[in-house]
């Protein structure tokens, strides 16, 4: 069922979700905040951008021209939805179609920032397979793996561009590994916990085309209290930062 929520505390923002299919989590609040938006950064695209959330939020942190693209046509109805509700028309596009067509619309070497949360599972014959296909795809790198993704990245940032992604900290290596494969050197990482004393379940992690060697590991990110309750850093960032 097609329902219209509040996008947390950003400033009275909606968002237009489905029950059907993956709605937005924790992950889509973490990574905006997380990334670095210089003053020069004035083009933004987002890889696989869902109903939108993210671009949403950024719109709250920046003047930039955002893009977000989505493979699914249900899903990206929703964001259009959103994009509407909010009146976002004019500082986010969505662009409905695989990310591998991007040079369809863009030129290599043409965004200051590239963003995403992508799906967290390779696909393979251990899959636990969601029945319904929309999931499956938000979840399993049934339409994009993690190498494609981050090479399509590469093609598309300017020399010294930001490419930020939030994915599974068992991943990390891997990440790193690919990431330097499109000589996108690691800055910033950061490492999200669910509970006190509990292991990663999570990681945020920033690279630059081109960039110099020097990484800053940051502050772990704690998400809930022993008690269920999200922590104040959490509850915090639910709240627009301009």
């Amino acid at each position: 069922m097609k329902v219209i929520n509040d996008l947390l505390d950003y400033n009275n923002l909606k968002i237009v979700q489905d029950d059907k299919y993956f709605n937005f989590s924790l992950d889509s609040v973490l990574l905006p905040n997380f990334i670095t938006i210089k003053s020069k950064t004035k083009k933004i695209l987002d890889l696989g951008t869902g109903n939108a959330p993210i671009p949403i939020i950024l719109s709250t942190m920046t003047d930039a021209k955002i893009y977000g693209i989505e493979i699914q046509k249900e899903i990206y109805n929703l964001a259009i939805e959103s994009l509407e509700i909010n009146k976002l028309k004019d500082r986010i596009t969505i662009i409905n179609d695989n990310m591998k067509n991007l040079d369809k619309y863009f030129e290599y070497n043409y965004f200051d920032l590239i963003v995403s949360n992508p799906p967290y599972f390779k696909l393979n014959e251990q899959s636990n397979i969601n029945e319904i296909e929309q999931k499956t795809i938000a979840r399993h790198e049934k339409e994009i793996t993690l190498s494609e993704l981050v090479s399509i990245a590469k093609k598309y940032l300017n020399n010294n561009g930001t490419f930020a992604i939030v994915h599974r900290t068992d991943r990390l290596i891997e990440i790193i590994e690919e990431f330097r494969k499109n000589n996108i050197e690691p800055k910033r990482v950061q490492f999200i916990y669910p509970k006190e004393n509990t292991e990663s379940n999570m990681v945020l992690i920033e690279g630059r085309k081109n960039g110099n060697i020097g990484l800053k590991v940051l502050k772990p990110i704690i998400v809930h209290e022993n008690s269920g309750e999200y922590k104040k850093e959490i509850k915090e960032i639910f709240h627009e930062r301009r």
